[in-house]
C-alpha cells in the first residue's frame, strides 16, 4: 500500500492550515471590527470558493497562476518553478478552497465578543492592536480554533480545485482524495475503499473536536 498520498495530504493540510490561521483570523477582524465601504462585497468575494464549483474554482486559478499570467511568470522568474502542477500549486487551491471556512468561523466568534470588554481595555490606555490581541481574539479563540479546524478538514479533504491546480502526478502531486479518484478509475476498490475510510475518520475526529469547541463552557 502506498501512503505517498497520505502524507502529501498531510503536509499540505498542514501548510494551508497555518497559511488560513493567519490570513482568515485577521480578515475575520478587519470584517468584524472595520466600518469601511464594501465591507459586505469584500465578505462575499472572500466566501465565493464556498459556492463557487471546484473546477470552476480551479479553472480561475489556472488562468490566473498559470505560466503565460503576469503571476506565474513572476513566480517562475524569481524561484525557478511554475506555481501549477507543483506541491505549491496544491498549497494555493487547498488555501483558497479553504480560507471561507476559517474567515467566516472567526468573523462570527470576533463579532461576538462583548465590546465592554475591549473597551475597558481601551480605557486602561491600552492601543488597538493589544487590545485585540489580549483581549478579542482570546475571548473569541474557540470559534477560531473551529474555523482552523473546519479549514484543516477541507484542506485535506479538496480535490476539484486542487486537481485542476496542482494535477494528478503520482508521487508528487497526487493527494488523498485524487488517489481515491484514480484507484476508482483503476478498478482497485480495495485501495479506494481503504483511502476513503481513513479520510472519513479524520473527518469524523474533525467535526468531534468541532462540535466539542461549540458546546463547551466558557
Amino acid at each position: 500500500m502506498d501512503w505517498a498520498p497520505l502524507w502529501l495530504s498531510l503536509q499540505v493540510s498542514a501548510i494551508v492550515t497555518v497559511i488560513v490561521a493567519v490570513t482568515g483570523t485577521a480578515g475575520a477582524y478587519l470584517l468584524a471590527k472595520g466600518r469601511f465601504p464594501g465591507r459586505g462585497v469584500l465578505e462575499a468575494a472572500a466566501s465565493l470558493p464556498i459556492v463557487l464549483p471546484p473546477t470552476v474554482l480551479g479553472y480561475y486559478l489556472l488562468v490566473l497562476l498559470g505560466r503565460r499570467s503576469v503571476i506565474g511568470r513572476a513566480w517562475e522568474a524569481a524561484t525557478g518553478s511554475p506555481i501549477t502542477f507543483t506541491v505549491t500549486g496544491a498549497v494555493v487551491a487547498a488555501s483558497v478552497a479553504s480560507f471561507p471556512f476559517c474567515l467566516r468561523a472567526a468573523r462570527a466568534a470576533i463579532a461576538s465578543v462583548d465590546e465592554q470588554f475591549e473597551q475597558a481595555a481601551r480605557t486602561m490606555g491600552l492601543p488597538e492592536w493589544r487590545v485585540a490581541l489580549t483581549v478579542t481574539l482570546p475571548l473569541a479563540a474557540r470559534g477560531i480554533v473551529a474555523g482552523i479546524t473546519l479549514a484543516f478538514a477541507r484542506a485535506l479533504g479538496d480535490f476539484g480545485a486542487t486537481l485542476m491546480v496542482a494535477g494528478n502526478i503520482p508521487g508528487r502531486t497526487q493527494t488523498m482524495p485524487i488517489a481515491v479518484y484514480d484507484a476508482v478509475q483503476a478498478g482497485d476498490d480495495g485501495r479506494a475503499a481503504l483511502l476513503a475510510v481513513v479520510l472519513s475518520a479524520v473527518a469524523v475526529v474533525v467535526l468531534l473536536g468541532v462540535g466539542r469547541l461549540g458546546t463547551r463552557d466558557p
